[in-house]
């Protein structure tokens, strides 16, 4: 059995996560928040985490950083729906969704994915990450 662990600050995007992906093969647990993560963490071993980039204390990335320092084996997908898409929301301040997944992905997530996303673009993304 593979475990997985989803850490979103968005109760309806965790209890989705869990609802859509856990299967017989497949437990999936779920975290708030970057420090409730890291007690999970340590109390067992996962295979998978998905997180969420822009989150209340710890963000996203930063947690990206803790879990390739301390649990380097973990495999890691980062989502986001922060930030703007399009150029119309552009301003010198704003940083985009795209910069959030680049700096997840240069800090060692395995694979990123912007939200909103189908079921079917995260298990595909996930499945090869399983094996």
């Amino acid at each position: 059995m593979k475990h997985l662990l989803v850490i979103d600050d968005e109760p309806f995007v965790r209890d989705a996560l869990k609802r859509v992906l856990e299967e017989d093969e497949l437990r999936v647990e779920v975290a708030a928040d970057a420090e409730t993560a890291l007690v999970k963490l340590n109390a067992r071993a996962y295979d998978l985490v998905i997180l969420d980039i822009i989150m209340p204390g710890m963000d996203g990335v930063e947690l990206i950083r803790r879990l390739r320092s301390e649990f380097p084996a973990v495999r890691i997908v980062a989502i986001s729906g922060g930030g703007n898409f399009e150029l119309s929301g552009y301003g010198p301040e704003a940083v985009t969704t795209r910069a959030y997944l680049a700096a997840a992905a240069a800090v060692g997530a395995d694979a990123v994915l912007a939200k909103p996303f189908e079921t079917a673009e995260l298990e595909a993304l996930i499945r090869p990450l399983l094996k």
